[in-house]
């Protein structure tokens, strides 16, 4: 397993991760496998979506928020049940397949990690298998 850092900026947002996931994969020299992601934060996530237009993760964290406000009469004392709610609906993990040494992604696909309760230090961990 490998443990990636992540540094948020921001309350919500989301990172693009792809590049540091393909770096794991091809340091594990695995030719054929799977590869996991998993968020071990209760107010953040992992997802999978087009990485190539900024604006749609700009419009992901948009509707998240509408549907989920950040203000909203919730029992959790703390002030971020919100988080807690969009990191049960986009989830904490991921799974790819790994071919010829390369993840398989869709054209416009990327892996970004979601934050919900930022800015934080993250962790992000990784098994390729």
């Amino acid at each position: 397993m490998k443990e990636i850092s992540v540094r948020t900026s921001s309350r919500v947002e989301m990172v693009d991760m792809t590049s540091q996931i393909r770096d794991v994969i091809r340091e594990s020299d695995t030719q054929e496998g799977i590869c996991t992601i998993y968020c071990p934060h209760t107010t953040a996530a992992i997802t999978i979506n087009e990485n190539a237009d900024p604006d749609v993760a700009s419009d992901i964290l948009m509707k998240l928020n509408k549907l989920v406000p950040y203000r909203e009469g919730y029992s959790h004392m703390e002030g971020n049940a919100d988080a807690h709610i969009k990191s049960t609906l986009v989830g904490c993990s991921e799974q790819f397949i790994i071919e010829n040494g390369k993840l398989q992604l869709g054209t416009w696909q990327g892996i970004f990690f979601c934050e919900f309760d930022g800015p934080h230090n993250r962790r992000v961990w990784v098994s390729v298998r």
